[in-house]
């Protein structure tokens, strides 16, 4: 069974917005787009730096150092030069925590 645990709550990312968060030694990032949210790892494939600056684009989210692009409903990589995708969590949404399977 999955252990679900509170990584924000609903109000605090706008539509369209991100919110890194740290959980245990994890570099998270909360993603709201298309009325849905999301939890990626906050670490590009490609040169490890943080997707916190970056682009998001309805479902893809952009590096702000090189331009790899990431599904953030299922981390697959969408642009070079990343070429291994980045983790996804399962999300639920109670109330208003947004909760991730870590």
């Amino acid at each position: 069974m999955a252990d679900y645990r509170a990584v924000a709550r609903t109000t605090e990312i706008p539509e369209g917005g991100m919110k890194p968060v740290s959980l245990d030694d994890k570099r998270l990032l909360v993603c709201h787009t298309l009325g849905h949210f999301y939890v990626i790892d906050n670490t590009c494939s490609h040169d490890d730096g943080t997707l916190t600056d970056g682009f998001l684009d309805g479902t893809a989210i952009e590096c702000p150092r090189h331009g790899a692009r990431f599904d953030v409903t299922n981390g697959k990589v969408l642009c070079l030069p990343a070429a291994v995708p980045i983790r996804s969590y399962p999300v639920k949404v109670e109330g208003d925590q947004v909760l991730a399977a870590i």
